[in-house]
Order: structure tokens, then sequence, then C-alpha cells
């Protein structure tokens, strides 16, 4: 998905870093109040550009992108406020928990892996998304954080390698150049893996540009968190569709095999 759809979220979070890198930067001349300004300029161009691409990831999760760049930005600006309070308190607990004993700054971590996504796409309030995070990831956690530490550890040689880049560079010139490339290279990325591993945890997972036959039915809002439905139970194994039958969101049954239904032919309808 990230090679498929480069153009669209690399210029995305190249835009926004810009954006924000440019304001920054001219309101740096005003003295130590204009850093600081920028300074709150950038940060709230970092919650802007998660709430972003999680919708842009949303959108192109059907094997095309819907929305253009503009009207990305738009639908994810709603979710900055809720986005920018749940990041702030989650980054205060971790910092807390690592600084304690690590472990459970590692274990915060883990299970709010996927607060964003539950805010843009369930709608979820700040605190509510804290709960719901954890609910996903509950069972889960070797996979979320193995699948964390390997984003990590690929986000560190990306930075190191550009810095090697960008060294011969005056160190200001560089050292901008390198947070914007690498933040423009990174953050889809990292959108994309945590996005996807929401959709994987709530069940409704289904690979970019595949429609199986007759749809996959998505989770409805509900529940005590006001969000997709639970994790399918039992059967097929980590974020795969719940087999049997019963359950909330599954295909009708028939045929013997318990799987999904094939559309009737014309001449069976």
């Amino acid at each position: 998905m990230y090679k498929k759809f480069a153009a669209h979220l690399l210029v995305i979070a190249f835009v926004i870093y810009l954006g924000a890198a440019v304001i920054a930067g001219l309101l740096a001349l005003a003295g130590t109040i204009g850093f600081w300004l920028g300074f709150v300029v950038a940060l709230v161009a970092a919650f802007l550009l998660q709430a972003t691409l999680v919708k842009a990831v949303q959108d192109v999760r059907d094997g095309r992108a819907d929305l253009s760049i503009g009207g990305t930005v738009s639908a994810a600006l709603p979710y900055i406020w809720p986005v920018a309070g749940a990041s702030i308190l989650a980054g205060i607990g971790i910092a807390i928990g690592l600084f304690l004993l690590i472990v459970p700054g590692l274990f915060l971590i883990t299970i709010w892996a996927v607060i964003v996504p539950v805010i843009v796409i369930e709608r979820s309030d700040v605190l509510a998304s804290f709960g719901r995070s954890r609910q996903l990831v509950r069972g889960r956690g070797w996979h979320v954080f193995g699948t964390l530490v390997l984003v990590y550890l690929i986000m560190l040689a990306v930075n190191i390698v550009l810095g090697l880049v960008f060294r011969a560079l005056p160190h200001v010139l560089g050292s901008g150049l390198s947070a914007i490339i690498s933040g423009t290279l990174i953050s889809p990325f990292l959108a994309l893996v945590v996005t996807l591993v929401y959709y994987r945890l709530s069940g409704s997972m289904v690979p970019a540009g595949v429609v199986p036959p007759g749809g996959y039915p998505q989770s409805q809002p509900g529940g005590s968190y006001g969000g997709y439905g639970q994790p399918p139970e039992g059967g097929g194994g980590y974020g795969q569709p719940p087999e049997g039958g019963g359950g909330h969101g599954q295909p009708p049954q028939g045929g013997g095999n318990g799987g999904y239904q094939p559309p009737p032919q014309d001449g069976e309808r």
C-alpha cells in the first residue's frame, strides 16, 4: 500500500511538514516569542498530520484514493483537537512509565497503539479512545508490540541514513531538510501500519483493491465506547474473519462450508 499510494501519501505529508516548517521559520525571526509560537505551530501540524494520514489510509483501503489532498485534510480537521489531547495525555503517561521502570512505558505504548485510528475512524472522544484501544489490543499485545518494534527500527535506520546524507550541508539547513524529508517518508508508513493494525484488530481487515463476493460486512458503531464491535473470538487466528454462524457482522450461512457465499448467477436469481 505504501508503494501503490506513495504519491498521494507522501504529498500530504510533505505539504503539511513544509508548511509548518516555513511558518515556524518565519516566526523564529521574531525572537524568543516567535520561536515558541513556531514550536506550537509545528506541534499542531504534527497532530493534523496524524489525523490526515489515518483518514487517507481509511480512504485508500478500497484500492483507490477517492479524496483529494485538500479533501483529506478537510475531513481530518474535526479530529485535530481530540487527537492532540489524546496524544499529549498518552505521551505524558508513556514518558512517566519509561522513566520509572521502562516496562510500564512499553506496556502503555502497546495498549495505546491505536488511539488515533480509534478517534478518527470511530469518532471516539479522547478518554474513550484509551479504553477502546486497550480493548482492541487485549489478547494480541505481543503481535502489536512486535510490529511497533519493527516499525521503530525501520524509522531509526532511515533517520541514520538521512543524517549521513545531509551531514555535508550546513547544520541548520541539513537538520531542517533531514527533518522534512524523514518526516515525509516515515509518517505515511507509520500511519499505514498503525491504521491497518487497527483494522485487523477490529476484525474489518480487507486488502486494498480486494472486494470479497457480496462485500465484507463491517462492524457497526455501538458498544460502550461508541465504536466498532468486538474483535472476533475463536477460529481464524489473528485478525481473520470469524468462522461459523450467529456472530455480529458475519455472512449468511449455507452451502455446508461455513464460509462466504458467492453472489447468485443470472440463472439462479
